[in-house]
């Protein structure tokens, strides 16, 4: 298995007469889960049921969800109220004739409200419930989709991280093995500053300089650091391995990674462990870039 990428578009369309709808899926960095739906008017149903599957197949980042629908013209239906156009009819013949009037027209009746009704076509209940069944698998389609993005986008970071690991792995026994560690070098450095500091002043009792000398020399010592390092970094690759949603922990591991880094830095008193510890810390920083991208 591979991580997964929290980025990705995916799109999936379908029929069913007499509505025609697509979904569109995005899906974008972020630090949990945030699903955003948006339906048409007449499908607010569908809005909790897309969340529901959504969430069954997303572990993490914010994703955009759209459904667009459009129901093709029908014919309305058309009823004439008899009753009311014989009513109606009848009222005028009562009326005294006069010349100055036209008589009625049948298109005139006809015009007045009431008289005439036009119904639109409207979908029965039914007819809704297999259209919405229909929707949710496209949107079901569709998230299959975005997911297999994510997966094809999850493999090359995989790829990245791994090398990045090796490549702090390499460093950190680069460090572990640096001679400068070794006892004879640390021996020498101390032995050193004491003569120097000794030249400096004759009044420096020998002794105390020499125990000043240790307590920074155990100060100064690395190992701890480098230890804790190598335990992140298998813990990374565990999880890396693992192809399970990781991101959060993988930042985590970042953070502490370059918590140790730093403090090489800050105690080593060898211009070597320092470069190798800069190169530490700027590797450390583009992997955490990285996880960013990790659902």
């Amino acid at each position: 298995m591979a991580l997964k990428s929290m980025t990705g578009f995916a799109r999936s369309a379908g029929a069913l007469t007499p509505w025609r709808w697509s979904w569109e899926i995005k899906a974008v960095n972020a630090r949990g889960l945030d699903l955003r739906v948006r339906v048409p008017p007449g499908f607010d149903a569908l809005e909790a049921e897309a969340r529901a599957h959504l969430g069954k197949v997303l572990a993490r980042g914010t994703c955009y969800a759209t459904l667009s629908a459009q129901r093709e013209q029908a014919t309305p239906e058309i009823r004439v109220n008899e009753s009311a156009l014989r009513a109606l009819t009848a009222a005028i013949e009562k009326l005294p004739a006069s010349p100055s009037i036209a008589p009625a027209s049948l298109d005139g009746l006809l015009a007045i409200r009431g008289v005439v009704e036009i119904i639109e076509a409207a979908d029965n209940a039914e007819s809704l419930a297999a259209v919405s069944k229909a929707m949710m698998t496209a949107l079901d389609e569709a998230a299959s989709g975005l997911v297999a993005m994510r997966t094809q986008e999850g493999l090359a970071l995989t790829q990245l991280l791994s090398d990045q690991l090796e490549r702090l792995t390499q460093l950190t026994r680069s460090a572990n093995d640096n001679p400068g560690r070794k006892p004879e070098a640390v021996r020498a450095r101390l032995e050193q500053t004491v003569r120097e500091l000794a030249d400096a002043s004759a009044s420096l009792d020998p002794q105390r300089l020499h125990q000043e000398a240790l307590l920074l020399a155990a100060k100064a010592d690395v190992r701890e650091e480098l230890d804790r390092l190598s335990t992140h970094l298998i813990a990374a690759s565990e999880l890396i391995g693992s192809g399970a949603p990781a991101g959060r922990k993988l930042d985590f591991l970042a953070q502490e990674m370059s918590r140790e880094a730093n403090t090489l830095c800050a105690k080593s008193n060898d211009k070597d462990l320092t470069a190798i510890g800069m190169e530490l810390r700027a590797i450390i920083e583009q992997f955490r870039e990285q996880v960013q991208n990790i659902e």
